[in-house]
């Protein structure tokens, strides 16, 4: 029988500072600031202190560890790992905390993420893309020197995820007859969920005539469609299951895990783009679903509430799909049959108001409302929440999702 990290390990503890409109946090805090406030209120909220702290599970960080470890003040790091990609691996990240907590590798584990977007740089041949923070490297330019992957795709003008999203939204359009009505109502009904939600950054309501009138990005994807731009900080503590039990907060276990995709290709890989419809015209996700349902012993029916990770809108559909909400082309009327909504849908989806309205923390966010869910204390609570589901974004390898209960 397979080693399973299934309910070995529970979330204890979040913490989160105030999300900013991008550049707003500074000069009053920096990212190293902000990451360890975060981690210490989590640590609050678990009733744990630095002095149990002792591993990292990060993805996408924009620090140093040892340079955290040192402003905290922590005694010894046991475990200090990081998932590859960028959003694509939120979800996944609890895993690998989990992972390390299974296997006595640690017994405190930090997952965090930081965003400060004032002190973004363009450095060399790096190229801010404008969404999601996301960079894309092209070889050495102090040396002239472009690396393979980077001549092959470097004058294919896609300079963003935005860009490979709006090629692949369009071919899901012409093969299922999705409308952009489908992805405004992603983005309207998780701006409803925001407005109720005090720390969204976005709290004015959003229209189907604003959403048409807003100007086109990435046609067919406008500025709706995109992720917002935002800094801040949430960061979750996880410990043993058996610890958990005797911790301030109610237990939330990870009771599922994975991540990783296609490696032929790499799924949705932003550049390339060179895949067969049937992995192009998705988020790449479903190998990462099936494995994650199979350890933790249920299905999509048996999910309560899915916070699914939104670069863009479009993408939440192809989760939907991947996910096994519905069937494959189905996503777009299912959406648009109410079926996401808080209250009234069969699964509702980012009941936080997700990277589009709430606040973009490259996924973090979304573990943070999974928690909250599962306590009971979330502010669009989902009435008898049992079981969420948190996803990575639809990027570069690993593709994640984690299912956690309570």
């Amino acid at each position: 029988m397979a080693v399973s990290i299934k309910d070995q390990a529970a979330v204890v503890g979040i913490g989160a500072t105030p999300y900013y409109n991008r550049g707003q946090s500074y000069p009053e805090e920096s990212e190293l600031s902000m990451a360890c406030k975060a981690i210490l209120y989590a640590l609050e909220d678990a009733g744990l202190t630095v002095a149990d702290l002792d591993g990292f599970a990060l993805y996408s960080h924009g620090y140093e560890p040892a340079e955290l470890a040192a402003a905290l003040g922590m005694r010894e790091v046991r475990f200090c790992a990081e998932i590859t990609g960028g959003g694509g691996a939120s979800g996944g990240s609890l895993g690998l905390a989990a992972a390390a907590i299974h296997a006595g590798m640690a017994n405190v584990v930090v997952t965090l993420m930081t965003l400060q977007q004032h002190n973004r740089r363009l450095g060399g041949s790096s190229v801010d893309t404008g969404s999601g923070g996301q960079r894309l490297t092209y070889g050495d330019a102090s040396l002239g020197i472009a690396s393979p992957y980077g001549a092959f795709t470097s004058n294919d003008g896609l300079l963003g995820p935005g860009h490979a999203a709006a090629l692949i939204t369009r071919r899901h359009m012409h093969l299922y007859g999705t409308k952009r009505e489908h992805f405004a109502e992603v983005c309207i009904s998780t701006r409803e969920n925001a407005i109720r939600r005090p720390t969204s950054v976005m709290k004015t309501p959003l229209t189907l005539d604003d959403y048409f009138s807003a100007r086109i990005i990435a046609e067919p994807l406008c500025l709706f469609d995109f992720t917002l731009e935002t800094d801040g900080a949430v960061a979750a503590i996880t410990v043993s299951a058996d610890r958990a039990k005797d911790l301030r907060q109610p237990p939330v276990y990870i009771t599922g895990s994975a991540h990783g995709g296609i490696g032929r290709t790499g799924p949705l890989n932003w550049k390339w783009l060179q895949m067969p419809d049937d992995d192009l015209v998705s988020s790449g996700s479903r190998m990462a679903a099936k494995r994650m349902y199979e350890m933790a012993g249920v299905g999509p029916q048996d999910v309560d509430v899915a916070l699914i990770y939104d670069n863009f809108s479009p993408m939440v559909v192809m989760q939907l799909e991947d996910y096994g909400f519905c069937a494959k082309g189905e996503g777009g009327p299912f959406v648009a049959d109410g079926n996401i909504r808080w209250k009234t849908g069969t699964i509702p989806v980012n009941t936080h108001g997700g990277n589009l309205s709430e606040g973009y923390v490259i996924g973090m966010t979304h573990v943070r409302e999974a928690v909250e869910q599962l306590r009971g204390t979330a502010v669009n609570q989902v009435d008898g929440a049992e079981i969420a589901l948190v996803t990575g974004g639809t990027s570069l390898l690993p593709m994640s999702g984690t299912l956690l209960r309570r």
